[in-house]
């Protein structure tokens, strides 16, 4: 079993085979959003959200989609200050972000968040729902905002 660790994101671009599939997490407290994108890099879509209680189940839940999915990589949001300091909330998502790698053999990179979830919560403001329903789908988009930024960057890199 290959392991990684933490990586910065040149590295990142610079492993991840061009026909693969990424997920997006954005890391919180009580709930993880979860997205994927398509294995040409085009679009991120929301897959999930699911609750925190423990590292350890969470892990089996992403390791299965990871399975499921044939995913070769993980972006981690990183919520940097909008000064562009590491406050506690940065620091959490790295350590987060390094137990996935120490947990799962595949790669794992931290992007900036800054906006992501006011992006996010933007995008659905047009949505007819609840606001029960958009806070719960809320994580997911976020996910989707923050690994859409990754693949755009990607796709710059790998021009």
């Amino acid at each position: 079993m290959k392991t990684y660790n933490l990586l910065e994101n040149d590295k990142f671009v610079e492993i991840i085979n061009k026909q693969s599939r990424l997920i997006g997490i954005d890391h919180g407290k009580k709930n993880i959003g979860i997205s994927i994108c398509d294995e040409n890099h085009n679009i991120a879509t929301p897959l999930t959200t699911i609750e925190f209680k423990q590292l350890k189940f969470f892990i089996t839940e992403i390791r299965n989609i990871i399975q499921e999915n044939n995913i070769e990589g993980i972006v981690v949001g990183n919520p940097i200050n909008m000064d562009g300091s590491l406050g506690p909330r940065a620091q959490s998502a790295r350590d987060f972000s390094k137990s996935l790698t120490e947990q799962l053999s595949i790669p794992v990179t931290l992007w900036d968040e800054r906006l992501s979830s006011e992006g996010a919560y933007k995008g659905m403001s047009e949505l007819v729902i609840n606001v029960t329903k958009k806070q719960k789908k809320l994580d997911e988009n976020s996910a989707a905002f923050i690994l859409q930024g990754f693949i755009d960057y990607y796709k710059n890199q790998t021009k």
